[in-house]
């Protein structure tokens, strides 16, 4: 999945390019080409889709010209993830009814690739023959506000090829400081990855249970995937369909929801602040990436610049953020919730067109 806006990233991830088309670790590539040439090492590349926004289709055959043109899944509106899991699942229910599929977003990090490709491919055998709804959950680490959570079921528990695994009991949205503190201290709390693994038939059958008004129109025009006509009537299913997230839709719903406990390094980089906690850090707790500077009395700070040019100079800041960018110079304080803000507010007023 690649059609986001990555608009927490702001102002670095923009409409135009997105957090998934960045490389933000200085690595040579994008978050996407990471998550395709990770998944490429277990899974054959015609069989890997990439669901994203219309407007980003030249983005993804420029990041991966490997691709089969038929396999970039073109959105017309942003509809959440049910609706693009919806037209995936069908889509590739005309190929191969029979098909093991891992959903997964294309932003992000997984630094212990060993461990996550053999929880995957655990998962992928597991679900190949059985009628359950499969998601990754990771062991949480801190109190984080900025992931969803999972409840699992500690009564109800088995082993998969050595790895535990657990009935879900509730999906829980991000909650604020205190619920995090709560959840932590639980021991029943995962952080939703939003990695899921299924095979087609049983998704299929969920969607149609639970979201029969989005899944009856992706599987009515079945006839139609891989024919001129696809776009035209995927168009169309877009302009009605409502957006609702498959956690909602189906996940918090379904009684055959299973969630792999695990730990593989994994963030969705979803924000700066979870950025800070990743990165390498100075001997000031700042987060850097500047060309030539002047750092002094800064602490627990993150500082980017992208014009190599420029002098930056901060002094006398603890706990903010200054990301300088061709057209946008942000300094406001690491919170989340003030981040926030900042984003909502340009959206209701002129500034709207540095978005």
């Amino acid at each position: 999945m690649a059609g986001g806006v990555g608009s927490r990233f702001w102002p670095v991830s923009r409409n135009d390019k997105p957090k998934q088309f960045l490389d933000f670790f200085g690595t040579g590539i994008s978050f996407l080409q990471q998550t395709y040439n990770r998944f490429a090492k277990i899974i054959p590349a015609e069989n890997i889709l990439v669901v994203t926004s219309a407007q980003y289709e030249e983005l993804v055959k420029e990041q991966l010209p490997q691709m089969l043109p038929e396999n970039i899944l073109l959105e017309p509106h942003r509809r959440n993830t049910a609706p693009c899991i919806a037209y995936a699942t069908y889509k590739l229910q005309k190929k191969n009814p029979d098909a093991t599929v891992v959903v997964a977003p294309s932003d992000h990090l997984i630094l212990d690739e060993e461990v996550f490709l053999n929880t995957v491919q655990a998962a992928l055998n597991h679900a190949q023959g059985n009628d359950e709804l499969l998601t990754l959950g990771i062991k949480p680490t801190r109190p984080e506000t900025g992931y969803g959570y999972i409840q699992v079921n500690p009564a109800k528990t088995k082993q998969v090829e050595g790895k535990k695994v657990f009935s879900v009991k509730t999906f829980t949205e991000k909650p604020d400081k205190e619920l995090a503190k709560v959840f932590l201290q639980s021991g029943e709390f995962l952080w939703n990855s939003g990695i899921f693994i299924w095979n087609i038939r049983t998704i299929a059958r969920e969607l149609e249970k639970y979201l029969p008004d989005i899944a009856n129109q992706f599987k009515d025009i079945v006839p139609f995937y891989y024919t001129e006509k696809e776009e035209e009537l995927i168009k169309g299913i877009y302009e009605g369909c409502n957006g609702i997230s498959i956690d909602y839709g189906v996940m918090e719903k379904t009684s055959c929801s299973w969630v792999f406990e695990t730990s593989f390094g994994w963030s969705d980089v979803g924000t700066w602040d979870a950025l800070y906690h990743l990165g390498q850090k100075d001997e000031d707790g700042n987060l850097m990436s500047v060309g030539d500077s002047m750092i002094d009395k800064v602490r627990g700070s993150i500082i980017v610049s992208n014009e190599d040019d420029k002098l930056v100079v901060v002094k006398g800041l603890e706990n903010f953020m200054v990301i300088n960018t061709d057209d946008v110079l942000l300094i406001c304080p690491r919170d989340n919730v003030r981040f926030k803000n900042v984003i909502t507010d340009l959206t209701v007023n002129e500034f709207n067109k540095y978005q």
